[in-house]
C-alpha cells in the first residue's frame, strides 16, 4: 500500500471523527478510514490529537472513546489558511484551488463570497 502524504491520515481521522457524530473507539474509527491503516497507527494519531486538544476521550473499560473537540469547519479553514500563508505564491495556490473545485463547490464558494461582499468573513 502506498504511503499517505504528510498529515493526510490525521486529516482523515479528524474527518471520520466529525462524521461519527459521537464518541468512537479506535477500532470503530479505523473501520471508517479508507486503506485499512494499522490499529496502532490510528491510536498514535488519536494520542497526538488528544495532546493537541483537538479530540477528547473518555475511558470505557480498557479502551478510550474519542470525540472531536473542535468545530470541523474552523479546523479545516485554519489548516487551509496556514498552508496559504506559507506559500511563496498565494495567488497561484488560490487559482489552482479554485480550478480543482467541482461545480457544486464553486457555487458554494461564490455564494459565500456574495454573502460576505467578496471579503473574508470575520472569524467566529
Amino acid at each position: 500500500m502506498a504511503r499517505r502524504p504528510l498529515g493526510q491520515l490525521e486529516a482523515e481521522v479528524l474527518a471520520a471523527l466529525a462524521a461519527a457524530g459521537g464518541p468512537v473507539s479506535t477500532a470503530d474509527l479505523r473501520a471508517r478510514i479508507p486503506g485499512e491503516p494499522a490499529y496502532t497507527t490510528v491510536n498514535t494519531i488519536l494520542f497526538r490529537l488528544h495532546a493537541k486538544r483537538l479530540v477528547t476521550r473518555v475511558r470505557q473499560g480498557r479502551h478510550y472513546l474519542y470525540r472531536l473537540a473542535v468545530d470541523e469547519s474552523r479546523l479545516v479553514a485554519d489548516r487551509m489558511r496556514d498552508h496559504l500563508r506559507h506559500a511563496s505564491d498565494p495567488s497561484s495556490v488560490l487559482s489552482r484551488f479554485v480550478q480543482s473545485l467541482t461545480a457544486e463547490e464553486a457555487d458554494a464558494l461564490r455564494a459565500v463570497l456574495r454573502r460576505s461582499g467578496g471579503r473574508p468573513e470575520a472569524p467566529a
